[in-house]
């Protein structure tokens, strides 16, 4: 099997469901024979969370690039980085690493397209819900997104911050979520992508209104095909 570099820390919430979830595959799928080898770095979010402004950015991609030359050096054949909104700097990444960098919206799109799932509404922080970089690579994959309501991505955005990174699960919460599925499927849309590594705390991908494509399990899957050579 092939070493697998995880990004986490961003929070420490979200890097544990992906290790359980890629530990809990490579063992359903080795007949419970093997664990998912592994490196995972475990990043302090209080150095990049939250960043607005061109400078901060530039911050974050240094930090994640030297995070991801550490795992390369230490033995990782791949690399997830284990959070939605930290794609946004996803090129700078991918290019100063030989290894490859599996971007989570492809592995979503992937997964919508193989499906025949032709619209969606994309849930998750401000950046990634309002911003075109995030949206653009899912639409690549032949998915119509419903356009961003403010008054969701602030509500989002905050209970993601102030929350579930945090490790708050709020009833108040799971109901506003489930209203904002509900109003989606009112408009036609034919399905919902979390697109927060957190969101799935207090949304129920398996008993909705409408299909959810949970971008943090269909992230981990596809770190389980790298690591037993399923993916190029």
């Amino acid at each position: 099997m092939r070493k697998l570099g995880l990004i986490g820390g961003m929070g420490w919430y979200s890097t544990e469901l992906y290790y359980a979830r890629i530990n809990k595959q490579v063992v359903k799928r080795t007949n419970g024979t093997c664990n998912a080898p592994m490196l995972i770095e475990s990043l302090n979010f209080c150095d990049i969370g939250r960043a607005n402004s061109e400078q901060e950015w530039n911050h974050v991609a240094d930090v994640l690039t030297a995070s991801a030359k550490r795992l390369e050096q230490a033995g990782a054949t791949a690399i997830v980085i284990g959070a939605n909104s930290m794609h946004k700097v996803y090129d700078q990444i991918a290019a100063e690493v030989s290894v490859p960098v599996l971007h989570i919206a492809d592995a979503v799109g992937a997964k919508m397209k193989a499906a025949g799932v032709q619209s969606a509404a994309l849930l998750g922080t401000a950046n990634v819900m309002a911003e075109s970089w995030y949206r653009q690579r899912l639409v690549k994959h032949g998915v119509t997104l419903l356009p961003a309501e403010i008054d969701d991505v602030q509500d989002i955005d905050r209970i993601v911050y102030e929350e579930l990174m945090l490790g708050q699960v709020k009833r108040e919460s799971e109901r506003k979520l489930k209203t904002i599925i509900t109003e989606i499927d009112q408009e036609g849309i034919k399905a919902v992508v979390l697109g927060c590594t957190e969101l799935c705390m207090i949304v129920d991908t398996k008993a909705n209104v409408l299909p959810i494509y949970d971008s943090t399990e269909i992230h981990a899957d596809a770190g389980v095909e790298w690591i037993l050579g399923e993916a190029a």
